[in-house]
């Protein structure tokens, strides 16, 4: 039987033993994440240039597709889920989508595959960010009786309104920032080190193969890991769209809950 891993902080090439660090924190250091973000701003103000620079009245694919994507984010979650009022959410309810959803996808380019959005600070900055405009906006609109009806929400017997206000004030001034980033953080990190281990597996078995083991049991394990590696990878793709989506809207509806408590 062929030794496959190893945890140890030494190869043995000759073996062929596959080693794993000693900290396994090591797996998820990466100190490009800055430049990653840099490339992923660049990505998307270069995506919005060359596809509204010159909008032409019957728009080609890739404008169609973009202007698809604005459509999506002003209107389907902006307006719909916030109200006339989510005009003025736009270009922030834009830049979070686009931003997550270029982050996710670079888990899928050659030679980067990390998702810089699966670096818990990351989504935590956004979701922060949501959560600083959700309280902003709810004292803008209602002033500091926004924090009662939000605590205390009307209607709640006397009796209740100790338990029910500590309730509301963890779920939603505490929890709510961490449940928003735990939700696109642990889907990234799955992701990506599920992929990792079924090409890497893949690869290890398959060049075992093309270097002279002609091992049937190790061919075929090879085979079925770069397959079902496949299916996650086109998985991902949809996934990728999904998180940032899911992400934007949750966004849209804190906004909207600070705007309309009475919803």
């Amino acid at each position: 039987m062929d030794p496959l891993i190893l945890a140890s902080e030494e190869c043995d090439i000759a073996r062929e033993v596959v080693c794993v660090p000693a900290n396994v924190l090591d797996l998820f250091e990466f100190n490009s994440v800055p430049i990653f973000i840099g490339l992923g701003a660049v990505i998307i103000a270069l995506v919005m240039y060359f596809a509204l620079r010159k909008p032409k009245l019957v728009p080609g694919k890739f404008q169609a597709s973009v202007e698809s994507l604005i459509s999506l984010v002003s209107d389907s979650i902006a307006r719909d889920v916030i109200g006339p009022e989510g005009v003025k959410y736009v270009p922030y309810l834009l830049s979070l989508f686009f931003f997550i959803w270029v982050g996710n996808l670079m888990e899928l380019v050659p030679g980067i595959n990390f998702p810089f959005t699966s670096r818990m600070a990351i989504p935590l900055t956004l979701a922060l960010l949501t959560w600083v405009i959700f309280v902003v906006e709810g004292i803008r609109k209602q002033g500091l009786h926004f924090f009662l009806d939000l605590i205390w929400p009307p209607g709640v017997p006397v009796a209740l309104k100790p338990l029910v206000g500590l309730i509301e004030f963890v779920s939603t001034l505490i929890v709510r920032p961490f449940s928003l980033t735990v939700r696109l953080f642990a889907n990234l990190v799955a992701g990506h080190v599920m992929l990792a281990l079924l090409l890497g597996s893949a690869g290890f078995f398959l060049l075992g193969v093309l270097g002279g083991d002609i091992s049937v049991l190790r061919g075929s394990i090879g085979a079925a890991w770069f397959v079902v590696g496949v299916a996650i990878f086109m998985f991902e793709v949809l996934v990728g769209f999904l998180q940032a989506y899911i992400f934007t809207l949750l966004s849209a509806v804190y906004i909207e809950s600070s705007l309309h408590p009475q919803h």
